[in-house]
């Protein structure tokens, strides 16, 4: 198997930000960015010339078939991953010049993520769990089991803060997860297939509860393959080959569809 390599990122202290201003409301913007990776002497445009604005309190749904670039796009939202080239400002900070501790501190203090697999640690009880963000903050540790516990009220599990993993369902780890999340009162929630593991009652439970998160103001973006799920949403974001080919609310946004010759040009914005 050939080795994945990834192309040179924007530096810490890369090219001066831009002196326009950033879009007036948008908690994020992203402006002509491409993440490229090199395998052999092939060029692979995992994201290719993205340019996209979200609001605060958006609720918004990123579609996509394995290889279509929602998940690398998800990691450059949420600072997992640098871009290889274009501007990406969150919260009007231009985030490509930011040092790596910077960047932890910008996914400590502003993004929550839930994963598909909950990434529980297994010998914790579930409010152990959602206090280890606090831990690595410099507003919380005083306060983390409080919060804890209040956010796991919040998500329905206050009778379960005592459970560790292995006593709790896939559903009530979900809920742990997203507990998680929400405990350093994040900017953006993001969700990388959030109901991948869990049957189809328990989803639709897990995605109720982020239904109520939006009611009450809190931004997320879901990262899934599932129509249904992306339905929840209030915005669907359709990706191919590296390219938003179709944004528009989720009331006006058509099921998904096989490739077409008039597609194939791509939607960049």
């Amino acid at each position: 198997m050939k080795k994945l390599q990834t192309m040179p990122t924007i530096a810490a202290k890369a090219e001066k930000p831009p002196s326009r201003p950033e879009p007036e409301g948008a908690i994020i913007h992203l402006r002509d960015v491409t993440r490229v990776y090199k395998v052999g002497v092939e060029r692979i445009h995992a994201l290719d010339g993205i340019t996209l604005e979200l609001h605060d309190n958006e609720y918004v749904a990123v579609m996509g078939a394995s290889g279509s670039g929602k998940s690398t796009l998800m990691n450059v939202l949420g600072c997992l991953d640098r871009a290889t080239s274009g501007h990406y400002a969150l919260d009007g900070q231009n985030t490509t010049r930011l040092s790596d501790a910077a960047l932890a501190r910008v996914r400590n203090e502003r993004i929550g993520f839930v994963f598909q697999s909950f990434e529980l640690l297994g010998q914790h009880s579930a409010l152990k769990n959602v206090e280890m963000p606090l831990i690595y903050s410099k507003n919380g540790w005083w306060t983390r089991r409080k919060r804890a516990k209040k956010v796991l009220e919040r998500v329905g599990l206050g009778d379960r803060i005592k459970h560790k993993p292995n006593q709790l369902s896939g559903g009530e780890k979900q809920r742990v997860a997203i507990a998680r999340a929400l405990v350093c009162e994040p900017t953006i929630l993001m969700a990388d297939e959030p109901t991948g593991n869990l049957d189809t009652k328990t989803s639709e439970s897990i995605m109720n509860l982020f239904d109520q998160l939006h009611r009450e103001g809190q931004t997320i973006i879901l990262v899934t393959h599932e129509e249904h799920v992306a339905r929840h949403a209030r915005r669907i974001i359709r990706m191919r080959d590296g390219k938003i080919y179709d944004d528009r609310p989720s009331n006006q946004s058509p099921a998904d569809k096989p490739a077409t010759e008039k597609d194939a040009g791509g939607k960049s914005s």
